[in-house]
């Protein structure tokens, strides 16, 4: 799940920090550049691992900066492709299930991914199965609820990782073809896709929810925590 990437960069320390050992120093400014960052075909950054190579520090004219050149390898997020993963439910709708690992939430589950037979419930905002499903009844929802086995939000599920996707949507100049409002102002722009994404799979056998006695130690999936 998670991966160390070496990463090459130049990283300014302030004068107030002069006072620390320049390594702590340097570390905590790539943290504070890099951490909860997602970086394109690298993955969502963590924290700094160490520092592999220092520079020597040189001053700037005319800011005052000590500047290092540094190559250090940075912890990354990101589960590759088949690996099983534990996340809880976040949201469902039409589409599939959102998840989230408490730390990054945009893990999704498309329905295509879920176990067969399966249906959405409108009514209760959640998927459910069924085992054994009567051949008579054509329409899921017209199972008895007593047969239908829900994935709730909140539960934990075990997953596995189909693929994942990076996005670049900075935003730019509108385009001439976006037009105008009446006012002179832009319309509104279509919302941002998420930068990275990860899509699962819950079809197979032994994938789907965890039964609470087994999921009761997951600090690492609490929200708040």
């Amino acid at each position: 799940m998670f991966i160390l990437s070496i990463i090459k960069d130049t990283v300014a320390v302030h004068p107030s920090h002069f006072g620390l050992p320049p390594q702590q120093a340097i570390t905590n400014e790539l943290n504070k550049k890099y951490a909860n960052r997602v970086l394109h075909d690298v993955g969502l950054c963590m924290c700094v691992f160490d520092l592999a190579e220092v520079g020597e520090g040189k001053v700037r004219y005319g800011d005052g900066f000590l500047w290092y050149k540094v190559v250090f390898r940075l912890a990354v997020f990101r589960p590759f492709p088949s690996e099983v993963i534990l996340a809880k439910v976040k949201s469902s709708d039409e589409d599939g299930i959102r998840l989230t690992l408490g730390f990054f939430d945009d893990v999704y589950v498309p329905r295509i991914f879920l176990p067969e037979p399966s249906a959405f419930d409108p009514n209760e905002r959640a998927h459910f199965w069924v085992a054994d499903p009567d051949s008579a009844i054509s329409d899921l929802l017209d199972t008895p609820l007593t047969s239908r086995m829900y994935i709730d939000a909140g539960e934990v599920v075990r997953v596995r990782v189909e693929a994942d996707e990076f996005y670049d949507d900075e935003p730019g100049p509108p385009k001439a073809t976006e037009g105008v409002m009446a006012n002179g102002q832009a319309k509104e722009r279509e919302g941002r896709r998420a930068s990275y994404t990860i899509t699962c799979s819950i079809a197979e056998q032994g994938l789907g929810p965890v039964p609470w006695w087994k999921n009761a130690g997951m600090e690492v999936m609490d929200e708040e925590g």
